[in-house]
């Protein structure tokens, strides 16, 4: 007994001094940030119809995050959200960017690779970066060294859902050509649906080759993949290859993706200094019928701010800071990334104010910790704590009551409508039964907390910060 209970004290002492060891180094970083994937796309969260065995061994390995939430339920907004480390509305971008838009990012913005830049991290962006296409706007402008992708959205083109095989679609939409950057060049036009097939492939190439250039120097690297966002696209090798059709065979692809990567950090020795991050931008896009996503039991899907359209997936993965197997049932949201790896890497804190506190004590394992208490849906619609959810008066686009279209097509949505709602997310995360008048308390208090952020982020509130224009 004496012998064995000496074996789990050495044991758990040298988890934490090398735990220890790890924090003092300067850790790789590789976020992967999905198009539109819903919470119930990982086999491990419920997908049917196909498996994800490389995003199961992730969270297998390192921590499942059951309360993590996007910055907003829309492109643009979301990504500006995990970079500046700010709820949307503080950075003036809370919807979604078009292209030739006049804003952007504001460049006065200090992001994640400009932060950790001056503790010599190289950084590289590979895929949709849709914070704004002008010049002055994009990644190389923005802190990174490097960046491989697409500005926006792959629908934002003029074809539309364009066929397969289709050498030259027919034009749908008035949107410019879609091009696919080096830098801050324009190195090859997506033409065609064929051509759009191959971005997850050229992005995951593209990611190992960085890994590779850059083993013997700390790096982050941002992988925001095209897919699932529709019109979907899945190379040669994958399709067919699932049980679901199209979004399946992509769903397989990004597993592939990620399966790709971790290889590549084994192969170079950086597994167990590499913080990998797994997440979403924003539910999925439900009216698309199958070729969409899933939000599970949760209520509607992008665009709102119900649990299906801001609730993600995330997975962390970090070897000998990360307990194995853990499950993460604190409140957590992208907009936390940024000062989370400004932690862990020493750095500073952005001079502006930010919203996003570090989650490195639950990293380390401290369940005690619970470093947010609240969390401000987007547009300030609605406010949550670690049990309640405070829904304001709002209009919304709705999918409920309508069937989703299939084969690629926009279903008919209809404008939804709701009072002063109150949600039990402990008991009813579908958001089915509005306790509203059964705890006033509760209302008092996540009210009296949405009234100070009204006053600091809402209309005219002194925390807005003007977003990035171009004037002419």
């Amino acid at each position: 007994m004496k012998k064995k209970v000496i074996s789990i004290f050495l044991s758990v002492f040298i988890f934490f001094t090398t735990q220890a060891q790890n924090l003092l180094k300067s850790p790789n970083i590789v976020i992967f940030y999905m198009d539109d994937m819903g919470y119930a796309d990982m086999t491990i969260t419920g997908a049917i119809g196909y498996r994800t065995p490389n995003l199961d061994r992730l969270a297998h390995d390192g921590a499942l995050f059951t309360q993590y939430y996007s910055p907003a339920p829309v492109c643009s907004a979301s990504r500006a959200g995990l970079l500046t480390g700010c709820y949307p509305a503080r950075v003036g971008i809370t919807g979604v960017l078009f292209p030739n838009s006049k804003k952007g990012l504001n460049p006065a913005e200090e992001i994640i690779p400009e932060l950790l830049k001056k503790k010599k991290y190289t950084s590289c962006a590979i895929g949709k970066w849709h914070l704004g296409d002008n010049d002055k706007f994009m990644p190389m402008q923005q802190g990174f060294d490097e960046y491989y992708g697409l500005p926006y959205s792959n629908d934002m083109w003029p074809f539309g859902n364009a066929k397969r095989g289709e050498k030259t679609p027919s034009v749908t939409q008035t949107d410019p050509p879609l091009w696919l950057y080096e830098g801050n060049k324009k190195v090859q036009e997506i033409k065609t649906a064929d051509d759009m097939d191959m971005l997850t492939s050229q992005y995951t190439q593209r990611a190992v080759s960085f890994i590779k250039q850059n083993k013997n120097n700390p790096f982050f690297l941002y992988i925001a993949h095209t897919m699932p966002h529709i019109p979907l696209a899945v190379s040669a090798k994958f399709k067919g290859k699932s049980e679901l059709g199209e979004y399946g065979d992509i769903m397989m692809e990004i597993d592939w993706s990620v399966g790709e990567i971790v290889k590549t950090l084994k192969a170079i020795g950086a597994t167990n200094n590499t913080l990998i991050i797994f997440t979403s931008d924003n539910g999925p896009w439900i009216s698309y019928g199958d070729h969409a996503g899933a939000s599970g039991a949760f209520r509607e899907g992008k665009f709102t701010v119900f649990e299906g359209g801001q609730k993600v997936p995330c997975i962390m993965k970090w070897p000998d800071v990360i307990p194995k197997g853990t499950i993460c049932n604190r409140l957590a949201s992208s907009v936390d990334i940024l000062p989370t790896l400004v932690d862990i890497a020493s750095a500073n804190l952005p001079v502006n104010k930010i919203d996003g506190v570090s989650l490195l004590p639950i990293l380390k394992g401290d369940v005690l910790s619970e470093p947010r208490k609240l969390f401000l849906y987007n547009e300030l619609k609605a406010i949550r704590d670690n049990r309640f959810k405070l829904v304001m008066p709002q209009k919304y686009t709705s999918n409920m009551g309508t069937l989703p279209n299939d084969g690629g097509k926009d279903a008919k949505t209809f404008k939804g409508e709701t009072d002063f709602a109150l949600y039990d997310l402990r008991r009813d995360a579908g958001e089915r039964y509005n306790v509203f008048e059964k705890y006033p308390a509760v209302v008092e208090r996540l009210q009296k907390a949405m009234n100070q952020y009204k006053t600091e982020l809402g209309e005219n509130g002194y925390g807005l910060r003007v977003v990035g224009q171009i004037i002419k």
